[in-house]
């Protein structure tokens, strides 16, 4: 697999998926705005800016996945041109690997390295999203990393940055994150949080750093385990580990008590998040940094110009197949999380045999309250066996041909939702959701006489198949389901 940020790079454009800007440009809004129209081309490239104004401290790379499934498949060490379909099952299993990460001394990421009064993170480039943005955010495709000081257990998640001046960079978590239960942890004994915040990343820690993992479970041993190695260097302020390899890292302290004005911030859902409000932050006191560092951005956006929708559709669906598998659940063909819902996070589709009583009630309830599905997932389909959850028109088409209205809804109220949903108000209630469950299979009380669906006949299709270039078609054949009966 690929070493680091930069070798990912340059593969992405051997691969024909990266787009070099030398142009001049601005941070201030034009950067994310060029993002924002390339992410709706249909195959939008990750773009390295190189030539950004006021800045001589660094490039930034946006779109680092956008909505390339090749890009995501690459970084797991995938073949590129996989299909999602066949991808999901495959990050499942690839998620299971883990391996301890190496401690060494050195690394590219001491080629620079400031402490105390030097300490200036606006000396870097950092991007002003959205208009009404509160500030530049330094920190969006990033990995924030903590120590849980009760267990030493190591924790890497994924929280915008907000530069508030030199020093200071703001640190927002929705309620009941890990990084908020450890901080409170800290500031509950009257001790600072020590934090290390990395603003240029490996790919795959940014993609692992993202997902819902159980409580205790240390990232870096996922991304060892899907890579092979991983290295750390114990930072010099804290004694958290820090990427060797990374590209810009910051180190410090979030104290108790103390906040700052941060925000708004265009969020994944397409609408800003919550209004500029008093805000943790974590003072600064080392900054780590390669020669002409590159810093990796992502732009929050409605779907496909959002960075994370369509990775963390694959890899949120893949945690939750995994919980349902650990919990014993039988008969699970597929899972989704479609990226058009709010960034992967408002639908997830199951696909499943149906083999008793219940069984699709039990998928449902259990997919929207498992550690990976419960925060805000808003709604969860089932369907049946034979309906892609990953072909939103069969999705639909089960929706239309198998959901009763008036029998098929459960609603769950009170459930974990986050301070970003735009639809609770007051905002004071945000935390606070609720999910739609929805049974879009087949009546199990009716199931053999339930009515027969027109397939092709198994033997027609396979004639068809082997012919397939003789009738001047270029396209790949698709999948079908057929009969396999004699009509």
């Amino acid at each position: 697999m690929y070493i680091d940020l930069r070798e990912w790079i340059s593969e992405m454009a051997e691969l024909g998926e990266l787009k070099r800007i030398d142009a001049e440009i601005d941070p201030i809004e034009e950067m994310a705005s060029l993002t924002y129209m390339v992410g709706k081309l249909d195959k939008p490239p990750a773009l390295l800016f190189e030539n950004i104004k006021g800045s001589a401290k660094g490039r930034v790379l946006f779109n680092m996945f956008g909505n390339s499934s090749r890009r995501i498949a690459y970084t797991f060490g995938l073949d590129p041109d996989v299909s999602i379909r066949d991808m999901v099952p495959e990050v499942k299993e690839l998620l299971k690997k883990k391996k301890k990460p190496e401690y060494v001394n050195d690394g590219p990421i001491m080629e620079n390295v400031v402490f105390g009064d030097d300490v200036d993170i606006t000396e870097f480039p950092a991007p002003k999203m959205w208009p009404r943005d509160g500030g530049r955010y330094i920190g969006t495709a990033d990995a924030i990393i903590t120590r849980d000081p009760d267990s030493d257990w190591i924790n890497v998640g994924v929280y915008r940055q907000m530069i508030v001046d030199k020093k200071r960079v703001g640190f927002y978590s929705s309620p009941g994150k890990d990084v908020d239960i450890i901080r409170r942890k800290y500031w509950e004994r009257g001790e600072p949080c020590p934090v290390v915040a990395v603003y240029g990343t490996d790919p795959l820690l940014y993609l692992i750093g993202s997902l819902a993992f159980p409580r205790g479970e240390n990232e870096f041993e996922h991304v060892a385990g899907i890579k092979g190695s991983f290295e750390l260097i114990e930072g010099q302020v804290t004694g958290l580990p820090i990427p060797a390899r990374a590209e810009l890292v910051i180190e410090g302290y979030s104290y108790p008590g103390k906040t700052v004005i941060e925000g708004p911030f265009g969020e994944f859902t397409g609408y800003y998040g919550r209004p500029a409000e008093e805000t943790p932050y974590i003072d600064i006191e080392a900054v780590y940094y390669r020669d002409n560092p590159i810093i990796t951005s992502a732009l929050m956006a409605e779907y496909p110009p959002s960075d994370q929708a369509l990775f963390f559709g694959i890899c949120r669906a893949a945690k939750i197949w995994e919980d349902l598998d650990n919990l014993g659940i039988p008969g699970i063909k597929g899972v989704y999380s479609h990226p058009a819902a709010a960034g992967g996070f408002g639908m997830t589709i199951v696909s499943l045999k149906q083999l008793h009583p219940g069984h699709a009630s039990q998928v449902l309830s259990l997919s929207a309250q498992c550690p990976a599905g419960a925060y805000y997932s808003k709604i969860i389909v089932a369907v049946d066996d034979d309906v892609d959850p990953y072909d939103i028109n069969q999705v639909i088409w089960a929706l239309a041909t198998r959901f009763s209205p008036k029998d098929d809804i459960t609603v769950l109220k009170d459930t974990w939702s986050t301070w970003l949903d735009p639809t609770l108000n007051p905002s004071d209630i945000r935390p606070w959701g609720s999910k739609l469950l929805i049974n879009a299979c087949k009546d199990h009380k009716h199931y053999e006489e339930f009515s027969a669906r027109n397939l092709l006949r198994k033997e027609t299709y396979e004639r068809v198949l082997k012919r397939w270039r003789e009738f001047g078609i270029e396209e790949d054949p698709p999948r079908v389901d057929v009969f396999e009966e004699e009509a």
